[in-house]
């Protein structure tokens, strides 16, 4: 994984610590850590009586990238590219010593492998779905998320849908992918280049949707495409999209749309076939289709009828 020094910035705050903001005089107490990477250390926090995540560190320079993308995020079409940003200050330790930190949205949710295993095989397609609109409106914003990841998603309730957890990776389009993790890098498979572009995003996708059913992940060999090929045709339930998943491995896709446009007419075309029974204990799938609306309600719209039998 690129960015081993990030252990160097590993910051260790005391659950029970405040930290107090020296500019905006905000403060927010620590309750625990939830995890840390290359530019910081993410807190649970609790400021006002609400929860919230803080991430702090000495990387000033780095801290202000990820709260400018942050402030991007927010102007591009959808609410689900990234946590809501709160607040963005410094915490004045001593005369000579400070850390900059950011507050954001505390997302609460479980994992992509768990929901799916919850509520149903057909929330797959969904998911893909969704997943290829965040990353149109990301793209055509000019950023690549870069560190796209299983880590990096979660799923919320009311309606359930995939939001993304960490934003540290994204970069303009064009330049070299800033931070990455090898299982989802297409260079470290020999399959192409870390320029930041589209193509890099949906690469990482299909490896996303192979680590859900391949939780322990697996080595690369020496002839990494027929390895990755190998897997996709070993999931039962990634058969219908092999096509689409295996020309994203390949690069072949210049856009998410291009991407987009190809699952829904996978989905469309399994309309007239099977059926599903629904199961009692499986979330309603309608309040999300409404929610995607336009073209992704038309394409998945089998999946409430199916509902219906």
């Amino acid at each position: 994984m690129r960015n081993q020094a990030w252990k160097k910035h590993n910051i260790d705050i005391r659950p029970g610590t405040v930290i107090q903001g020296k500019w905006h005089k905000n403060s927010y107490l620590i309750k625990k850590k939830l995890g840390q990477g290359a530019i910081g250390t993410v807190y649970l926090c609790e400021t006002n009586g609400k929860q919230a995540a803080l991430k702090i560190s000495e990387q000033g320079t780095s801290m202000t990238v990820e709260v400018n993308v942050l402030k991007a995020l927010k102007k591009v079409q959808g609410n689900r590219l990234g946590p809501y940003l709160l607040d963005v200050d410094d915490w004045q330790i001593t005369k000579n010593r400070k850390y900059s930190f950011y507050v954001m949205e505390y997302l609460q949710g479980e994992s992509l492998p768990s929901f799916i295993k919850k509520n149903g095989m057909e929330w797959i397609g969904v998911f893909i779905l969704q997943l290829l609109e965040d990353l149109e409106n990301l793209h055509q914003s000019g950023w690549v998320f870069g560190d796209l990841k299983l880590d990096n998603l979660l799923v919320v309730a009311s309606p359930p849908s995939v939001r993304w957890v960490d934003v540290g990776g994204t970069t303009q389009m064009g330049r070299a992918i800033k931070e990455y993790t090898e299982f989802y890098d297409r260079g470290y498979w020999g399959i192409g280049s870390r320029r930041a572009e589209p193509s890099y995003d949906l690469f990482a996708l299909v490896m996303v949707l192979l680590e859900v059913f391949y939780p322990d992940r697996f080595s690369k060999s020496p002839n990494p495409e027929q390895t990755l090929f190998k897997k996709i045709n070993g999931v039962k339930a990634l058969r219908p999209y092999n096509s689409s998943l295996k020309k994203a491995i390949l690069g072949k896709y210049q856009s998410s749309r291009e991407m987009k446009r190809d699952i829904t007419q996978i989905l469309s075309s399994r309309q007239k076939r099977r059926r599903p029974k629904r199961d009692k204990n499986q979330v309603n799938i309608l309040p999300f289709l409404i929610e995607l609306g336009g073209i992704l309600l038309l394409a998945l719209s089998y999946y409430f009828s199916s509902l219906l039998f």
